[in-house]
């Protein structure tokens, strides 16, 4: 069966991808290791502990205590490549057009819904797949106001005297450090879900982030546009 080319990614999208994931990576193993020095966070029922984040053994298996100056350090020079990286990103989104591709739209949340239980082996009806769905399509754009959230709480937490008004927009330095604790869970629980859903979804898909572009049989092509 004849095959056809399709180009999805451009270049300046997948350098920008590859380079925040490992930027990111970084972000949140350096995080923790600022974290183990005032480790408060609980899931309380009255005075029984139901979640610590995280128990001691995780912080000894990783070699994690007492690397303050070095989780601090790797911290504040990735921080810097993170914000040059996500405002790069969106810049580009909006000046190439990218963006009319990526945002989400009024049918996007319901749709994301049916793109959820068909990965889910729950429905047999498979969604509509453009550029990006609409469960990706909603999980991207929410993974760029994460960040533009991490930059704000995170610079109330640097220097909360200095940059005053952002610790103020986030009720206070207590908030902005359970926010971007909040925050850096939720990177964890994406990058989770989408090396799952790249997995699912096989070479094929993987290839178009690497080399940008998609080789599909035109009775797939014919069956889409059905």
């Amino acid at each position: 069966m004849p095959k056809k080319i399709i180009f999805k990614h451009l270049l300046a999208i997948r350098w920008m991808h590859w380079i925040n994931f490992p930027v990111l990576t970084i972000m949140i193993w350096s995080g923790m290791l600022i974290y183990w020095a005032n480790d408060v966070y609980q899931v309380k029922i009255g005075n029984n502990t139901l979640i610590t984040f995280f128990p001691n053994w995780f912080y000894t298996y990783f070699h994690i205590p007492y690397r303050l100056a070095e989780g601090m350090a790797y911290h504040f020079v990735f921080m810097r490549l993170f914000f040059i990286n996500g405002l790069l990103y969106v810049l580009y989104t909006i000046f190439s057009g990218e963006w009319r591709y990526l945002l989400p739209n009024r049918h996007s949340f319901k749709e994301s819904f049916q793109v959820v239980l068909y990965d889910l082996h729950l429905s047999k009806i498979k969604p509509l797949q453009t550029k990006y769905n609409a469960a990706q399509r909603v999980a991207y754009s929410m993974v760029i106001f994460m960040g533009f959230g991490s930059l704000l709480t995170g610079i109330a937490i640097y220097k909360p005297v200095q940059f005053g008004w952002a610790t103020a927009i986030c009720g206070g330095y207590a908030a902005a450090r359970t926010i971007h604790f909040i925050l850096t869970v939720g990177y964890v629980l994406f990058f989770v879900i989408h090396v799952v859903q790249v997995l699912l979804a096989g070479w094929n898909n993987f290839r178009a982030m690497v080399a940008g572009f998609e080789i599909t049989e035109e009775k797939d092509i014919a069956t889409e546009a059905d």
